[in-house]
């Protein structure tokens, strides 16, 4: 961040505006509005992104995963045995299973990971949950249908396979429904 201008309050005596530069070098084109929503105290219920496609939910989870990193900070996971409720309704695509996850775990805006990689690191602590933990996957049939369609991981590996067993060997149980 760069303060580029600085001024005296108009609004409250012996403060100042400051006029700044955001550097995010993980930053989508398109995320501003989330950005927006967030300044504006609107990023306060579920299920907004699920009217976006998935160019706009990768820049969704881009801001997702930055705000997040400055929020987690100090605040510790859910105690192990925690129930988190998937719903896989809105589950489309690999995108969008991130950005309901994140949601389920840490609420509206929430983050839980935005590859597999991160999602690996997500379930070792510090990310808002702590395993062992139960994903209890709502509508988890229309995720699985979705998520059958993307090329396959490795030879006969389907995507959900492979999130099960990431899961699974993560400590974490996954009820299906």
């Amino acid at each position: 961040m760069t303060v580029t201008a600085a001024r005296p309050s108009s609004v409250v005596p012996g403060s100042f505006d400051l006029s700044v530069t955001l550097y995010c070098d993980n930053a989508h084109f398109g995320g501003e509005w989330v950005w927006n929503l967030i300044r504006d105290g609107r990023l306060n219920r579920r299920d907004i992104w699920h009217r976006l496609g998935t160019e706009d939910r990768t820049a969704w989870l881009a801001v997702a995963l930055w705000t997040s990193a400055y929020q987690r900070r100090a605040r510790p996971d859910s105690a192990p045995g925690h129930v988190f409720t998937l719903d896989g309704q809105a589950v489309t695509d690999i995108v969008s299973f991130y950005c309901a996850l994140g949601e389920a775990i840490n609420g509206p805006g929430g983050y839980f990971g935005w590859n597999l990689d991160a999602l690996s690191d997500c379930l070792c602590g510090g990310w808002g949950a702590s395993s062992p933990f139960t994903l209890e996957w709502l509508h988890s049939d229309v995720a699985r249908q979705h998520l059958l369609a993307h090329p396959a991981v490795a030879a006969g590996q389907t995507l959900f396979d492979l999130l099960s067993e990431i899961f699974d060997a993560k400590g974490i149980e996954v009820i299906l429904r």
